[in-house]
């Protein structure tokens, strides 16, 4: 399994990103998978989840600001991100629920 994320940078309050996991090595449309974030100092924190009919959830902190997608014909996972606020200053990581992620993508809020 091999989970390769992108699209982080620095953006102002207000602004957008768009995150993308490229999943390999396992059905990717079959499973539910996610993104959490971990600022420094804190604990990781689930951001949102979409299981394999398309489901989703969403932490309270990114509702109506953030939309997971994914498009299984390029085993991309991704998450758009708007709205931007500094509290969202973290490292973003793909997760496939069954125990595996990714490096991570630094995003900045500032």
């Amino acid at each position: 399994v091999q989970l390769v994320e992108s699209g982080g940078g620095l953006v102002q309050p207000g602004g957008s990103l768009r995150l993308s996991c490229v999943a390999s090595g396992f059905t990717f449309r079959s499973y539910c998978m996610g993104w959490f974030r971990q600022a420094p100092g804190e604990e990781p924190e689930g951001v949102a989840a979409m299981d394999s009919g398309g489901h989703t959830t969403y932490a309270e902190s990114v509702k109506g600001r953030f939309t997971i997608s994914k498009d299984n014909a390029k085993n991309t996972l991704y998450l758009q991100m708007n709205s931007l606020k500094p509290e969202d200053t973290a490292v973003y990581v793909c997760l496939l629920l069954e125990g595996y992620w990714g490096q991570g993508t630094q995003v900045t809020v500032s």
